[in-house]
C-alpha cells in the first residue's frame, strides 16, 4: 500500500503538504534487509504476533487486496495537483517576522505532543507550525502526518512481522517529505505510506498538467487560490461482493456525515477517473475520488477530507484480517500477477498524479513510484475463461456496479 495524502502543486511561491499512496498487498513473510523503524504504539515482533502465521507455513503466498488512496488540500497562490493520492495546502512563502502571533503555551505544548506520536517530526519547523496553529497549511500537514502514523501502525500490527523503514527527506528546491515502507512481511509484500510538504516553482510541464485541467498559475489580482482533492479505492484479485459492500458503505458513512449528494458523485468520478482506456476496464471496484473542491468552504472541504482520511482504516483493515490466511492456486497467483500489470499500466500512463510528480522539479522518484508492485505479469492476448470467477471481476471492472443501494 501507498498512501498519498497531498501533491505538489503550481505557483510562483507555493507550499505544499504532499504525500503518496498506491496500493497494499497481503504476501508471503521474508526477512528484511534493512534497518526498520517501528512506528509509534506497536510492539515487537516478539510482543504481537498478528493474526495466525505467515503464508510460509503452508509453502506458500497469499493473494491480497490493494488499496489506493490519497488526500490533499491546497491553498495559495497558484494551483495544484496528489497520489496517489497526492495533494495538500499552498501558501506564499512568509518569514517568520509577518506570521501571527505565537500560540499559547499550553496550545504549543499539545502541538508538541501531538508531533511526538508521528512517524517523524513535522517537515516545518515546530516554531513555524506554533506560530500559525490555525493555518490550513499547518492543520493540512498535521492531519496527513497524523494519518500516516495511524495507518502505518495499523498496518504493522496486522502483518505482526516486518516493520516500516522510514525515510525522512529533504527537497533542495524547497521542504521535503517522510517515506514509510514495509516489505517482506509475514501479510504484506509491500506496504508504503508517504507524505511531502513541499514549495518552490513548477516546471513548465508541471504547470501544463494544472492548466489542463482550468487551472490559472497566476491571478490578476493576487488572490490566493485553494482547493482540495483526493480519493480512496480498492483493487482486488477477485470478487467478493461482501468486502465490495462494507469498503463502499464506509466510505458513504464518511460523506453522508456532511451532505448525502457527495458519496454518488464522488463514487462516479472515481470509476471515471481510475478508467484504463485502452483496456477498456477500471483498475479496480473504486471507491470515491474527487478534486478541485473549493467550496463551500475551506473550512468544511478541510472537515470533509478529515473524515475521508478517519475511513481508510475500517474501510480496510477488516478485509486484510479476514483474508490474511486465505491459500490459493497457481491459477489465482497468475491471475493476480496479470491484475498488477494493469494497475501498473494505470499508474505510469495516466494518473494524474505520477505525471505531475515526475514533471516537477527535484521530485522525490523513488516515492512516487513507491505505489508499483514488487512483481507484475504480461501474458499476449490473455483472456479469462468464460463463467470463471476472473471474468467475473473483469465485467465487474468494465461494468461498475452500485454496491450500498
Amino acid at each position: 500500500m501507498a498512501l498519498h495524502l497531498g501533491r505538489l502543486s503550481a505557483g510562483p511561491c507555493w507550499r505544499v503538504a504532499r504525500g503518496g499512496c498506491g496500493e497494499l498487498r497481503e504476501w508471503s513473510r521474508r526477512c528484511p534487509a534493512r534497518r526498520f523503524c517501528r512506528p509509534p504504539g506497536v510492539a515487537s515482533a516478539e510482543q504481537t504476533r498478528g493474526l495466525g502465521r505467515g503464508a510460509m507455513a503452508r509453502g506458500g503466498s497469499r493473494l491480497g487486496t490493494g488499496l489506493a488512496m490519497a488526500l490533499a488540500g491546497l491553498a495559495g497562490l497558484g494551483a495544484a495537483a496528489f497520489v496517489h493520492s497526492e495533494r495538500a495546502e499552498m501558501v506564499p512563502k512568509i518569514s517568520g517576522a509577518q506570521g501571527p502571533s505565537p500560540g499559547r503555551p499550553e496550545e504549543e505544548d499539545e502541538l508538541a505532543r501531538r508531533c511526538s506520536g508521528f512517524m517523524a517530526s513535522p517537515v516545518t519547523d515546530l516554531r513555524e507550525l506554533q506560530r500559525r496553529p490555525g493555518d490550513t497549511k499547518t492543520k493540512m500537514e498535521l492531519l496527513i502526518l497524523e494519518t500516516q502514523a495511524q495507518v502505518c501502525r495499523a498496518l504493522a500490527q496486522v502483518d505482526g512481522g516486518a516493520s516500516f523503514s522510514v525515510d525522512r527527506w529533504e527537497r533542495k528546491e524547497g521542504g521535503g517529505g517522510i517515506s514509510c515502507v514495509l516489505q517482506d512481511g509475514r501479510v504484506f509484500e509491500k506496504a508504503g505510506v508517504s507524505i511531502s510538504v513541499v514549495h518552490g516553482n513548477l516546471s513548465e510541464e508541471a504547470a501544463k498538467q494544472m492548466r489542463s485541467r482550468g487551472k490559472m498559475l497566476k491571478t490578476k489580482d493576487g488572490t490566493r487560490q485553494w482547493w482540495f482533492g483526493g480519493g480512496c479505492d480498492l483493487t482486488p484479485t477477485y470478487l467478493n461482493q461482501e468486502d465490495a459492500v462494507h469498503f463502499h458503505r464506509t466510505l458513504k458513512e464518511a460523506c453522508d456525515r456532511h451532505s448525502l449528494d457527495l458519496y454518488p458523485k464522488f463514487k462516479k468520478w472515481c470509476d471515471d477517473y481510475f478508467f484504463i482506456a485502452h483496456r477498456g476496464e477500471r483498475r479496480g471496484i473504486g471507491g470515491i475520488f474527487f478534486d478541485d473542491l473549493d467550496s463551500p468552504s475551506k473550512e468544511e472541504v478541510f472537515h470533509f477530507v478529515q473524515s475521508c482520511a478517519q475511513a481508510v482504516i475500517p474501510s480496510y483493515i477488516p478485509l486484510v484480517k479476514k483474508h490474511c490466511d486465505d491459500s490459493f492456486t497457481p491459477q489465482e497467483k497468475l491471475w493476480q500477477q496479470l491484475r498488477r500489470g494493469r494497475y501498473v499500466e494505470f499508474n505510469l500512463l495516466y494518473d494524474r498524479g505520477t505525471k505531475f510528480g515526475l514533471f516537477t522539479p527535484g521530485s522525490r522518484i523513488e516515492s512516487i513510484l513507491m505505489s508499483l508492485p514488487l512483481t507484475a505479469r504480461w501474458e499476449y492476448m490473455h483472456s479469462p475463461s468464460e463463467n470463471s470467477k476472473e471474468a467475473e471481476i473483469l465485467e465487474v471492472l468494465r461494468h461498475p456496479r452500485d454496491w450500498v443501494h
